[in-house]
């Protein structure tokens, strides 16, 4: 029987909160205020609020440099330009000097209220607490049809148990955190990358609210975008699909052709049939072209895989000046 971390020694840890933030100017201080009421309630651990400027545009850099000034829990990693929410959090997880680490957002959809319940499944031996969405508030239903619709796919695809409605909330141990620190892959998906890493896991339900102001970055496109990387990150299965697909179309081309033999021999030849003829064409060369597409989404990874470029650059970490060693890639 496995003991709770409260059984084991008495010790006093430091949680890390990880925000990062993309042109958040109008939620960082409701953010900050609401969360420091959380954790100044939490006397017995210690805590670090780390928020990761992803090149934002606005003053979203200033507050968080006023916040510091603030509050020395609070420290901020400001990035050399904007590379994306799944590069901005294995940033922030470089840095981070915790026991335990929360990844939330700013917009506050993610509650700060839930950090201690977070905390209470930690101490009792989960090294993996993720927040689960039991209702979406403030989304359409397409967006909620198509990310139920994604999961569902993603989890027949792959041969790893993907957390259906489990977003990027949640709370990591020491021990996921130096996994997760290990896998520097470029393109990433962060979400399948937290169940890849296993680990023991706690799911905790909540209702998502809308957000306190401000739209979502993420657009369709983007979310389209997000979902082909989960899929070609964790899944062969297209290029298995290709394959039985392409068999298919040869098994089905032979029988085709043994027909029109067999009827010429038996019939003659004869003229009709052109438009069909054609239709056949063009929709073997439409399949061949999807699956030259596939081929090469993931011929592509494996070029920008082989650069081993780094993973991002650091401008400065809580203002001062910063080598870049920790975003490259072994």
């Amino acid at each position: 029987m496995e003991q709770s971390r409260e059984d084991t020694e008495e010790q006093r840890y430091t949680i890390s909160i990880l925000v990062p933030c993309y042109n958040e100017e109008s939620a960082l201080n409701l953010f900050y205020e609401r969360t420091a009421a959380v954790i100044d309630s939490l006397q017995e651990y210690d805590f670090e609020i780390l928020f990761v400027n992803d090149g934002s545009q606005d003053n979203t850099l200033s507050i968080m440099q006023e916040l510091h000034q603030r509050d020395k829990r609070v420290s901020y990693l400001n990035l050399s330009r904007n590379f994306g929410k799944e590069i901005a959090m294995i940033a922030g997880i470089d840095y981070l000097r915790g026991d335990a680490a929360i990844i939330m957002d700013a917009d506050l959809q993610d509650p700060p209220e839930l950090i201690p319940k977070m905390i209470y499944w930690w101490q009792q031996g989960y090294d993996d607490v993720s927040a689960k969405r039991s209702s979406r508030a403030g989304e359409t239903f397409f967006k909620k049809w198509t990310s139920h619709t994604f999961y569902r796919i993603l989890q027949h695809l792959t041969d790893i148990p993907i957390q259906p409605d489990v977003g990027d909330f949640r709370l990591l141990d020491r021990q996921c955190l130096d996994a997760v620190r290990r896998m520097r892959e470029s393109q990433r998906y962060n979400k399948g990358i937290f169940s890849w890493i296993g680990f023991r896991k706690k799911e905790i339900l909540f209702a998502r609210q809308p957000r306190v102001s401000g739209r979502s970055k993420w657009n369709y496109w983007k979310l389209l975008n997000l979902a082909i990387e989960g899929i070609m990150s964790f899944s062969i299965a297209p290029l298995r699909m290709a394959s039985f697909m392409g068999c298919l179309l040869a098994l089905l081309s032979i029988l085709y052709m043994a027909y029109i033999v067999i009827r010429t021999l038996m019939y003659g030849g004869d003229v009709p049939g052109y438009p069909s003829l054609i239709s056949i064409i063009l929709f073997i060369g439409g399949v061949q072209l999807l699956f030259l597409g596939i081929i090469g989404e993931y011929l592509g990874r494996v070029f920008n895989e082989s650069k081993f470029r780094p993973l991002y650059f650091v401008k400065d970490y809580n203002g001062h000046f910063v080598n870049n060693q920790k975003g490259r890639r072994s």
